[in-house]
């Protein structure tokens, strides 16, 4: 497995912070491997900047962010405001640049699986086409198991290669309490989907000891670390 796609079912679910764990991980664990981070797309100021202050000063690390805008909306919306076209054949061969050149390539979307990329395509319709295999990040909080129901459809109906969910506590919550907003059972059944563990609250993303612990009961981790 040379990329993987990590998507979600909206913003701010814990994407970024699943990305920069799963990467401190793998610096911690495959030092002798090269690591690459691609974000398909950025409009205002974001991931690209989280990631160069934490990992850019790494000679075995490369960011590549193929097209940035500064507006901070949605891409077809930012690109219509700024003139500018969102060419998918560069971004796509500029991915495929990465994964030949470094051993792993984690790879962010934008916003969630219906997100638009254009105006024609969302973030579903690219993991399908483009053959990503594509993890689901989905926050513990009321709504959790219709959001994990609709996204888990939306990507088979886009034949989106879903290797699995991730749920993500983005408040201090105990076991029961995470039990009764996502319980991993239920969610399993709904979408015959494997949820993949959980990403416990985490307040300070430059920790990146804590950060690779974190994922270390993540049946992922062992996807990254065989790659």
């Amino acid at each position: 497995m040379a990329s993987l796609l990590v998507t979600g079912t909206d913003t701010e679910v814990g994407k970024t912070i699943l990305i920069i764990s799963l990467a401190a991980y793998y610096q911690k664990h495959c030092p002798d491997s090269t690591l690459g981070l691609f974000k398909l797309l950025q409009t205002g100021i974001g991931d690209r900047e989280i990631y160069t202050q934490l990992f850019g000063n790494l000679d075995n690390l490369k960011i590549v962010t193929p097209l940035c805008l500064s507006t901070p909306v949605a891409p077809p919306v930012a690109a219509v405001k700024e003139g500018v076209a969102i060419d998918l054949d560069k971004i796509r061969q500029e991915l495929s640049n990465l994964t030949q050149e470094q051993d792993f390539v984690l790879v962010e979307a934008l916003g969630g699986l219906g997100s638009p990329v254009t105006a024609e395509l969302t973030v579903a319709d690219i993991a399908g086409d483009w053959g990503l295999e594509t993890i689901l990040v989905v926050p513990v909080k009321l709504g959790a198991i219709s959001q994990a129901v609709a996204n888990v459809a939306l990507a088979r109906q886009a034949k989106v290669n879903l290797k699995g969910i991730v749920l993500n506590c983005r408040e201090l919550l105990d076991e029961e309490e995470m039990n009764n907003l996502a319980p991993i059972d239920l969610i399993e059944s709904l979408t015959e989907i494997k949820i993949l563990g959980t990403m416990p609250h985490l307040e300070n993303y430059q920790d990146l000891e804590k950060l690779a612990q974190s994922v270390s009961n993540l049946k992922l981790e062992k996807l990254i670390a065989n790659s």
